[in-house]
C-alpha cells in the first residue's frame, strides 16, 4: 500500500546542537535537493491526492526564481561531483521521480529554457507502464524505454527508482536486489550506462536497504528525510508541489540546512564519471527513517 506525501508540517525551528554541527562544518551542510514527480497542466487539482503534480507554469516560474537568484538546477551527480571539488556553490539538486512521460514535454524544455538539467528516477520494470502503485490515482503514463533514452540523450541524468517500485524497508532480500541490482542492470543494458544515483520508492529507507543500494554499486541514494542514516547513500530532499510558490521557496530554502542533518564528515566524496552539464549533450556510456514524501 503506498504512503501518501506527509502534509506540510509546522516548521519548528531546530536543536542548537544540531545548528551548531552544521556551522562547524559548512561542507558537510546537505545539499539543496528538490523532488518533482509529474509536470503537466493538471496540478492541484482533486484528483492529484498524492500532490506528485507540478504544471508547467509554476514549474517556469520556480526555476527563475532560482536563476534569478544566481543558483542553477542540475542533476544530482553532476551537484555531488562539484562539492566535492569545492565549488557547489549556485547549485540546487533537480530530481523528478517515477519517471512520468510527461517530463519530455512539460518539464524538459523549461529546464533547457533556463540552462538547467536534472535527474530523472524511472522504473525499467515498468518502462510504459502506469503508476499503478497509487491506488487512488490519477493514472499517469511512466516513460517508454525509447522515452528514457530521449531523456538521456538530452542531457538529463538517469537514475533508478527500483525496477517495480517496492519498498525496501519491507522486502525480502531477494527483492530487494531485484530492485536495486536488477535495476541497475536493466538501465545499464537500456542507456549504454550504469546510472550512479538511486532513489528509495515512497521515501523508506532503512540500513538494509542502504546495503543494498550500495552492494549494487550506486554511487549516491536520494531518500525524503532519512534522519540518523544521512549520507551520501541517503541524501535529503524537500517535497515540491502544486503549493509551492516563490515564497514558500524562500522559505524552505532558509530552513533546510536547519532541518536537516549535516553530511558526516567521513563519508567518501563522491566521484563518479563526469555527466555532462549542459542541455542537450548526450550522456556517455559507460536506525530507520519513516517512508513516506517521494513516490
Amino acid at each position: 500500500m503506498p504512503v501518501e506525501p506527509p502534509p506540510q508540517r509546522a516548521l519548528a525551528p531546530p536543536s542548537p546542537g544540531r545548528t551548531a554541527v552544521r556551522l562547524r562544518n559548512g561542507r558537510g551542510a546537505p545539499p539543496w535537493i528538490l523532488l518533482y514527480h509529474s509536470v503537466t497542466g493538471t496540478a492541484g487539482r482533486a484528483d492529484d491526492p498524492y500532490r506528485i503534480t507540478v504544471s508547467p507554469g509554476l514549474l517556469d516560474r520556480q526555476l527563475r526564481w532560482l536563476r534569478d537568484r544566481g543558483l542553477r538546477g542540475v542533476a544530482v551527480g553532476e551537484l555531488l561531483r562539484a562539492r566535492a571539488a569545492g565549488h557547489g556553490a549556485g547549485l540546487v539538486g533537480l530530481t523528478f521521480d517515477d519517471g512520468y512521460a510527461d517530463f519530455l514535454t512539460g518539464a524538459l524544455p523549461l529546464l533547457r529554457r533556463h540552462d538547467c538539467t536534472a535527474t530523472v528516477f524511472v522504473l525499467p520494470g515498468r518502462a510504459g507502464g502506469l503508476n499503478s502503485w497509487d491506488p487512488r490515482g490519477p493514472r499517469k503514463p511512466l516513460l517508454t524505454e525509447d522515452g528514457i533514452r530521449a531523456v538521456a540523450a538530452a542531457g538529463m541524468e538517469i537514475g533508478s527508482h527500483g525496477l517495480l517500485h517496492q519498498d525496501l524497508t519491507t522486502a525480502d532480500p531477494v527483492t530487494r536486489e531485484r530492485e536495486t541490482a536488477v535495476s541497475r542492470a536493466r538501465l545499464a543494458e537500456l542507456t549504454g550506462r550504469a546510472p550512479d544515483g538511486f532513489c528509495y520508492p515512497y521515501g523508506g529507507v532503512d540500513a538494509r536497504a542502504v546495503a543494498a543500494v550500495r552492494a549494487a554499486g550506486y554511487a549516491y541514494a536520494c531518500a525524503l528525510d532519512p534522519g540518523p542514516l544521512t549520507g551520501r547513500h541517503a541524501l535529503p530532499r524537500v517535497h515540491i508541489g502544486a503549493a509551492d510558490t516563490p515564497w514558500r521557496l524562500s522559505l524552505k530554502r532558509a530552513l533546510h540546512p536547519l532541518r536537516r542533518r549535516a553530511l558526516p564528515p567521513d563519508d567518501t566524496p563522491f566521484a563518479g564519471p563526469a555527466t555532462p552539464s549542459g542541455p542537450g549533450t548526450p550522456q556517455s556510456p559507460a536506525a530507520t527513517a519513516t517512508p513516506g514524501g517521494t513516490r
